[in-house]
């Protein structure tokens, strides 16, 4: 037997073996002898391993799987391999990849919703269990080079600062090398990018055809062909993940306009005709029915005719952006056969963290963060309308309606969010593997969910689910193989049940059964109902779509089914069931910790931290104060600022005056100026914001200062409730994303002198409005 097949594999890190023999007093003496050291690699067998999660797309959305977006990199993977019909994933995004990347259900590792909505509860934490790791780090500690490129959203949100801890980032994860954004979503063009844990800037502008999708690609194709050059007997895991196609949809208009006049026809028809294209690709069921839609989705006659140009704009510009992410995933597919390693690799393509997404509203918007806001009437169809050339560009931050997601989960009931139905969580899924897999362009009809891909790669590795992990007793993986798939079409369906759950939206599949009830819609305000008052419905095993509801004909297995779904929600931490909202947000309440607490803050230049590491200063008063040396020439440039173009706040000099921008979602900005230019020399400057009151999204009185002095005044008439931004950073010094204000551009916006301090206080009026020297120190030494 091999030495490497020797090894004790369930003991991670492989404990190192130990010389015992002669220890010679010479190494020149013939009888020294010690054995040579090997580099650590997996079994002989072992392939690479290239993961590639598409964001946000619905089962209908890729033509593979008959859908409207031109996707021929797919589909030649898929004529390769094999097409998976009734694949899974948890409906939302964190709980999937924290379920794919560990092999365990999400509740069981913490992982209930977004990270942002971590609650104390174990099954909602946020916290990735220490028995429970993940795959990069069992195939690494195996012999694997490892990498992740793109979203990583699975951070607890109070370690995503500079400090960390880094223990649940990519490289704390099992990954050797991270390139990508930390969060729920990025702006294409101005994406917050990060090199292991270190924030770094996009190579290009958009001005000079920068797109994430392709840096990506870019950095990923450099990854492998490096790692094969110097490493060829090394199998490599790649983990590729971009932001595509989750909203902001950004795409190049070269993509977009491909797609004009395509969809004049709205959301009705494009199901339909979505329908037709999976009946004639047999990735349906023979009988499957397409369903309804549902009352609270209206139909694509109701909608105002007027806004319909700008409805049928979104789906064009989503389309495009599918289009580009299957070109660029393509590239790298690509890269691995030039190598000539593409017998070797196995290929999972999953396309789709889950349903497309109704997060856009019932219209779309132009700027996603009006609705995040909980403000979308404050876009109406004519803004909307004279918006339409710049949607999918670095000036907008779109979403499509919510018909068109409904549409792109067809044929099923519902989308994104919504766990109890298919279209939220049945995900086309690819398998390309040449060696093994000699069938070409088949399907396989076997119930899958994303946490049976970590035992498959073990499985097809030679790699044993170990013990002990970093001296941590491990649990088991909770999925189970789909290796017998490889090589038998027929083979017996090994994943017989399976729960799902988001925010209390609920379902159980168990041999062919399924038994559900949706208990709040994605794109509604309103209040939820007490949990008891769900209604369940009942699908059997050949309604391939959930389309006939059986639940009043068969009263017992519905209840025998919702007794199986307690089971398995007490087992991985399911309950207690939570659907708050604001509750889960609000750190104070949900019982997790925060990175920022207090009255004052303190920051110094080159600092870029997301919104999460600054003090929240919506819907009140605050002050900011820098301490400043203005040059000779004159100042220019960034002091700070927080958000981007689509919402955000700066305090920059102009023409040697200070000035001060409040950009109310993109659509209004409030300008405040000083009067006079400022000298040359050490200064103080201050601005002060003294809120209206009276409710959420007031406006109120901005006073700007030089050395105590005040300058200059002026009005905010209205301020963004909730949050600024998704993905832009707080930058002391420059603005690094997009510009917050329009008064300089993305780049050429650093300052021209010497900042020392930035402080930002929500306490009182100092009178003098000067900060003392002591003051700061209190600051400091109450961050240590």
């Amino acid at each position: 037997m091999p030495a490497d097949e020797r090894l004790n594999r369930t003991i991670l890190p492989i404990p190192e073996p130990k010389y015992v023999g002669l220890t010679t007093y010479d190494a020149k003496d013939p009888d020294t002898r010690y054995p040579p050291i090997k580099a650590l690699r997996p079994p002989k067998q072992a392939p690479n391993v290239v993961i590639f999660l598409v964001d946000d797309a619905g089962f209908g959305s890729s033509s593979v799987f008959g859908g409207p977006c031109h996707t021929p990199n797919f589909e030649k993977l898929a004529g390769g391999g094999l097409k998976y019909i009734r694949f899974h994933t948890t409906a939302l995004c964190s709980p999937t990849r924290q379920a794919l990347l560990t092999g365990r259900n999400h509740h069981s590792v913490g992982m209930g919703a977004i990270t942002e909505m971590g609650t104390s509860a174990p099954g909602n934490s946020g916290v990735r269990p220490k028995d429970k790791a993940p795959l990069a780090e069992i195939l690494k500690l195996n012999g694997f080079s490892t990498a992740q490129f793109g979203k990583c959203h699975e951070v607890p949100y109070w370690e995503v600062s500079p400090m960390g801890p880094f223990t649940q980032w990519p490289t704390g994860s099992g990954f050797e090398h991270f390139y990508g954004f930390v969060g729920g979503e990025a702006n294409q063009y101005y994406p917050g990018l990060y090199e292991g844990t270190t924030a770094v800037e996009p190579p290009r502008t958009p001005e000079e055809g920068y797109t994430l999708n392709e840096d990506l690609a870019d950095r990923a194709i450099t990854w492998i062909r490096q790692q094969k050059v110097l490493m060829p007997d090394k199998p490599f895991f790649v983990y590729y993940a971009p932001g595509a196609t989750h909203a902001p949809h950004h795409v190049p208009k070269e993509w977009s306009d491909k797609y004009k006049g395509k969809f004049d026809g709205g959301w009705d028809k494009l199901r339909e005709e979505t329908f037709a294209r999976q009946k004639k690709l047999g990735v349906i069921g023979k009988d499957a029915e397409l369903t309804k839609r549902h009352e609270e989705i209206p139909a694509w006659d109701e909608m105002p005719a007027e806004l319909k140009p700008v409805l049928t704009r979104q789906m064009e510009i989503y389309a495009g952006f599918m289009e580009q992410t299957d070109h660029e995933i393509g590239r790298v597919i690509d890269a691995i056969n030039d190598l000539g390693v593409m017998d070797d690799t196995l290929i999972y393509l999953i396309i789709g963290d889950n349903g497309a997404s109704a997060e856009g509203t019932i219209n779309g918007c132009f700027n996603e963060m009006c609705t995040l806001n909980g403000m979308p009437g404050i876009e109406t169809p004519e803004f909307l309308l004279s918006k339409i050339d710049d949607f999918g560009t670095p000036k907008a931050y779109n979403h499509y309606a919510v018909g068109w997601a409904h549409a792109l989960c067809a044929p099923y009931q519902w989308t994104k969010q919504i766990a109890s139905h298919w279209g939220g969580t049945r995900n086309g899924t690819i398998v390309h593997w040449p060696r093994v897999i000699k069938a070409k362009g088949e399907t396989r009809d076997q119930f899958h969910h994303v946490i049976d891909v970590a035992k498959t790669v073990l499985e097809v590795c030679g790699l044993p689910e170990p013990t002990i992990v970093n001296s941590i007793a491990q649990a088991p993986l909770e999925g189970a193989s789909m290796v017998s798939t490889f090589t038998n079409p027929k083979a017996d369906e090994n994943h017989t049940v399976q729960y799902f759950e988001m925010m209390g939206n609920r379902g159980i599949y168990h041999k062919g059964w399924t038994a559900c009830t949706r208990h709040r819609t994605p794109w509604k305000a309103d209040a939820p109902p007490p949990f008891d008052d769900d209604v369940w419905e009942l699908y059997g095993p050949d309604d391939w779509t959930q389309s006939n509801n059986i639940a009043a004909k068969e009263p017992k297995k519905l209840a025998d089914l919702q007794r199986l779904w307690l089971i398995e929600a007490t087992k991985y931490n399911v309950v207690p069931l939570d659907d708050r909202g604001f509750e889960r947000i609000n750190p104070d309440i949900a019982g997790r910790p925060q990175i920022i607490t207090g009255d004052s803050q303190l920051l110094f230049p080159g600092m870029r931290v997301s919104e999460a590491c600054i003090l929240t200063l919506k819907n009140k008063s605050y002050a900011v104060t820098a301490q400043i040396t203005v040059p000779a020439a004159g100042a220019e440039g960034v002091i700070i600022t927080q958000g981007g173009d689509a919402g955000g706040w700066s305090l920059y000099f102009k023409g040697g005056k200070l000035k001060y921008c409040f950009n109310f979602f993109g659509i209004e900005h409030y300008i405040v100026g000083a009067d006079t230019a400022i000298a040359a020399g050490e200064h103080q400057v201050r601005m002060e914001f003294k809120y209206d009151g009276g409710g959420l999204a007031k406006g109120g009185d901005v006073a700007l200062f030089y050395d105590g002095k005040q300058v200059g005044k002026g009005r905010v008439e209205k301020t963004e409730p909730m949050g600024y931004s998704s993905d832009e950073a707080c930058d002391v010094g420059g603005d690094t994303g997009s510009p917050a204000s329009p008064e300089y551009g993305a780049t050429g916006n650093k300052f021209t002198g010497k900042i020392e301090w930035v402080q930002i206080d929500l306490k009182g009026d100092d009178h003098d409005h000067l900060v003392t020297a002591e003051d700061r120190l209190k600051v400091a030494m109450a961050r240590q």
